[in-house]
C-alpha cells in the first residue's frame, strides 16, 4: 500500500470511528433524556395534566408549514433557461458517451480517416455539447487535437438525428507513430463512461478530431 493511498486509508478509517463515537453518545444521550422524561411524568398527578389545546395548535402549525412548503415547490418548479422575458425555457440533459449508440468506419477521403458515428439509444433524447468529443489513442491516453479552427454547434440527439466526427489519426508526415487497434471515446474531458471502439489497425501520430456535426461529408478531417 503506498504511503498516499495509506493514509488515505487512515484518515477515512478516523472519520468513520468518530461518527460511530458521535452516533453512540447521541443514542446514549436519548436514553437518558427518555428514562427523565418517564420518572418525572409519574411524579405528576393527574391534575397536572397539560390540556390538549397545544396539540391541536401543533397540528395546525404542521399543516402551515405543509402549505408553505408547496408553494416553495411551486415557486421553484420553473427551471430552465432564463429567455429574457419573464420565461423560461427547459434545458435537455446532456449526452454521457452511455446514452449513445457508436459505430465507426473507415474513409479514404483527406488521406484517410475513421468517422465516428453517435446516435441516442431508444427512448434517449440528449445534447451534444458544441466542443470537441473526447478521442484518446493507447495505453498513455494521447488525445486528438482540433482538426477545425472555431467551436461547433450544440446538437440534439434523438430518434432521428445522427452525429458525426471525423478522426485523422496520423496528421504528421514521416513514418512514425504507433500501430493500435482502439480509440477511446468520451463526451468531453469529464465522461465517466467512455468507450473503446473498434477501428482496425491504425498507425496514430499526432492525431486530430473535428466537432460533431450532423452531416457527414462536414466531418471530414483535413489536417
Amino acid at each position: 500500500m503506498s504511503g498516499n493511498r495509506r493514509k488515505a486509508f487512515l484518515v477515512s478509517a478516523a472519520l468513520v470511528g468518530g461518527a460511530m463515537l458521535m452516533t453512540a453518545c447521541q443514542d446514549t444521550d436519548s436514553d437518558t433524556a427518555t428514562a427523565t422524561g418517564t420518572d418525572t411524568g409519574a411524579a405528576q398527578s393527574p391534575s397536572s395534566t397539560t390540556p390538549a389545546t397545544p396539540t391541536a395548535s401543533g397540528g395546525k402549525g404542521t399543516a402551515e408549514g405543509s402549505d408553505a412548503t408547496g408553494a416553495a415547490t411551486d415557486d421553484g418548479a420553473g427551471s430552465g433557461v432564463d429567455t429574457g422575458n419573464g420565461e423560461r425555457e427547459p434545458v435537455g440533459q446532456s449526452c454521457g458517451a452511455n446514452d449513445i449508440s457508436w459505430s465507426t468506419r473507415s474513409e479514404t477521403q483527406a488521406g484517410g480517416y475513421i468517422l465516428i458515428i453517435a446516435k441516442a439509444k431508444s427512448g434517449i433524447a440528449c445534447e451534444l455539447p458544441a466542443a470537441l468529443p473526447t478521442v484518446a489513442f493507447g495505453s498513455d491516453g494521447t488525445e486528438a487535437g482540433p482538426a477545425e479552427q472555431s467551436v461547433g454547434t450544440q446538437i440534439t440527439l434523438s430518434g432521428g438525428t445522427t452525429a458525426y466526427a471525423g478522426v485523422n489519426p496520423k496528421s504528421s508526415g514521416g513514418d512514425g507513430g504507433k500501430e493500435l487497434g482502439h480509440i477511446i471515446v468520451g463526451v468531453g474531458d469529464e465522461d465517466p463512461n467512455p468507450v473503446s471502439l473498434s477501428v482496425g489497425t491504425i498507425i496514430v501520430d499526432d492525431p486530430i478530431v473535428t466537432n460533431w456535426h450532423t452531416a457527414p461529408a462536414d466531418a471530414v478531417p483535413f489536417s
